[in-house]
């Protein structure tokens, strides 16, 4: 008896082992970072090729290694409830319930639980070969009780999403994590800014980074040689947009290089602007910002003018204005430092309407939304629903607004500050 005795504790031992063996296992390889292994992979590690493979299925993963586990929390229950039996006759199922649950919970599930989190990466590649050996034995198993669960939830109205963004929730994770480690310190301020706006790339469109058309500055093609050439020169930009009858009638792109070589070889008068000119490139206002980057590399182009569904010309977009959404803002010697942005010694901001909002957040470390306006302007208009007049104040979304100067319908000029509390009001 004391010999069965013995045997049967050990084999309960065992189940105890093997089911920490599953909650290892599953804490492991669902925590396991992807980067990581993909890394590992590429650089010839058979284990970490295993975890990936193992995780591009993870519900039949999943589905095993809880079907081993609740396979073996049965089996010593049942063991643990038979030896109790003849042990303590009717109140078998209470001991069994008093000593084994401690005994799962601590060694079978909350400890191997706590180690795999620590190490994961490490224990997912140990765990690989023997978990993806048990998902292949298990697979008719897993497959009929997703079968039946799938079946199951639609009974009551509950459809299984089987379409999920996939990309979307990657750039959701990587934008979670520099959140976190920007907050712990360790990722710095500008990194942060530049892994987030290569992330938001895609969510923006080109109408959230262009120039607007009224601040566009453009050249009668009609105009004489020698003026052309002045207004050129005198003009920041290398590249110019040429206009025939009205501005929004773009008709070419003159580009610097290409005026200065024809000035060489025919003199200031000598040379014609339509033979120099560039045909211009349209784009749609709403394209993406991910999609427009591509366009500029694959044509290795850096100019494109922006119109609308209707073909209205809408604005200009350059290869600049998309790097700055991942960089930061590009100076160069014709550059104002933070054009537009003018902090004042008591902790506010004198804003031209016209900055982006994204610009100003950025220049300040602050969070306001741009979900609804590109512009400071545009948030205050939207926000209030109405134009308002100088001198107006609101309060919203945890900062304070008021209007410095309004030319016609525009806002031209805003102070803006953070305040303690979120708070809205109008005067």
């Amino acid at each position: 008896m004391t010999t069965a005795l013995l045997v049967a504790a050990a084999v309960i031992a065992a189940l105890i082992l093997l089911n920490a063996f599953f909650s290892a296992a599953e804490t492991a390889l669902t925590g396991a970072s992807r980067a990581r292994m993909t890394t590992l992979e590429r650089e010839g590690d058979h284990l970490a090729a295993r975890v990936n493979k193992l995780n591009e299925n993870r519900e039949r993963m999943i589905g095993a290694v809880l079907l081993g586990a609740n396979l073996v929390q049965i089996a010593a229950s049942a063991l643990s409830t038979s030896i109790f039996t003849g042990l303590y006759g009717d109140y078998a199922p209470l001991v069994t319930t008093i000593v084994l649950t401690p005994l799962l919970l601590i060694f079978g599930e909350v400890g191997p639980k706590t180690y795999a989190i620590t190490a994961a990466d490490k224990i997912a590649r140990w765990v690989a070969i023997p978990v993806q050996w048990m998902v292949r034995i298990l697979a008719p198993v897993v497959a009929a009780v997703q079968w039946i669960v799938n079946n199951g939830l639609k009974l009551f109205g509950v459809r299984v999403d089987e379409t999920v963004d996939v990309l979307s929730a990657a750039r959701a994770e990587i934008a979670g994590a520099v959140e976190l480690h920007a907050e712990e310190g360790a990722v710095e301020a500008e990194a942060r800014h530049r892994l987030l706006g290569a992330l938001d790339l895609s969510e923006l469109e080109i109408a959230d980074v262009m120039i607007h058309r009224k601040s566009i500055r453009s050249l009668d093609i009609d105009l004489p040689p020698r003026e052309i050439i002045a207004q050129a020169m005198s003009s920041p930009h290398t590249r110019l947009p040429l206009y025939q009858d009205e501005p929004d009638n773009i008709v070419g792109v003159l580009h610097a290089r290409d005026l200065l070589r024809a000035i060489s070889e025919h003199g200031r008068d000598g040379f014609s602007v339509r033979e120099v000119m560039r045909t211009p490139w349209f784009v749609a206002m709403t394209t993406s910002a991910e999609d427009q980057l591509a366009e500029f590399l694959r044509r290795r182009e850096h100019f494109a003018l922006v119109v609308d569904e209707y073909g209205a010309l809408m604005g200009l977009v350059t290869l600049e204005d998309i790097l700055e959404e991942i960089v930061g803002d590009i100076k160069d010697e014709h550059d104002i430092a933070v054009q537009g942005v003018r902090p004042q010694p008591d902790g506010s901001v004198n804003v031209d309407g016209t900055v982006p909002i994204r610009d100003l957040n950025r220049v300040m470390d602050w969070d306001l939304p741009d979900e609804e306006a590109v512009t400071v302007a545009g948030l205050v208009i939207h926000e209030a629903q109405a134009i308002p007049e100088p001198g107006q104040r609101f309060a919203f979304h945890g900062y304070r607004f008021q209007v410095l100067r309004r030319q016609r319908n525009q806002l031209t000029a805003l102070r803006v500050e953070r305040e303690a509390e979120e708070g809205t009001e109008g005067g």
